[in-house]
């Protein structure tokens, strides 16, 4: 049921239901909030930040509040997480997982969520890149979490996210390495 609720991709339904164009198609085709940002403006990638944040935290919370154990919640958000990346509704073409990784770390803690999202915030507001913001949170989400919730099989959920998330940068790192990539508010 999570990867099924992470396979439900907030950027091209929502784009589908106001009359935007499919992400998959415009900026960097990717279905994700900056993505959208770029051609639907602030309201529609804040809706798509939500949606996509909603579907990572709805399974952990539901599974923490239903009683599983960590290691069974670490696997339900890891499986929302896949969904978002390999969604079986959108022929496996999914976003890049932050706003749902982030989701599922709010659904495990709020605390950590906090963390996570300070972190975005101090590195998007030196450099102005988001690529970057999330791949230093990528980084430091592993260890925040050990810090945080000292649960191996959280730890193991959340590294296992990181990587992942890391490796759907790819195309980003390059840009970054070659001085290319794009900044908040750039044209």
């Amino acid at each position: 049921m999570a990867y099924l609720l992470g396979s439900l991709s907030s950027a091209i339904v929502y784009c589908r239901m106001t009359g935007l164009p499919d992400p998959r198609s415009r900026g960097s085709g990717n279905p994700g909030a900056t993505n959208v940002l770029r051609f639907g403006g602030k309201r529609a990638a804040a809706i798509v930040l939500l949606g996509d944040a909603f579907k990572g935290w709805a399974p952990v919370a539901i599974g923490t509040l239903a009683g599983f154990d960590h290691g069974t919640v670490a696997v339900v958000g890891i499986a929302a997480f896949l969904g978002h990346l390999f969604p079986v509704f959108f022929a496996f073409r999914g976003g890049k997982g932050v706003a749902t990784a982030l989701g599922v770390c709010i659904g495990l803690s709020p605390w950590l969520g906090i963390v996570l999202v300070l972190i975005w915030l101090t590195v998007a507001s030196a450099f102005r890149i988001s690529s970057l913001a999330a791949l230093c949170s990528a980084l430091a989400a592993p260890l925040c979490t050990w810090w945080l919730l000292d649960d191996p099989r959280l730890v193991a959920a959340v590294g296992t996210m990181s990587v992942l998330l890391i490796w759907r940068h790819q195309s980003n790192i390059k840009n970054l390495l070659a001085g290319t990539e794009g900044k908040i508010g750039g044209r």
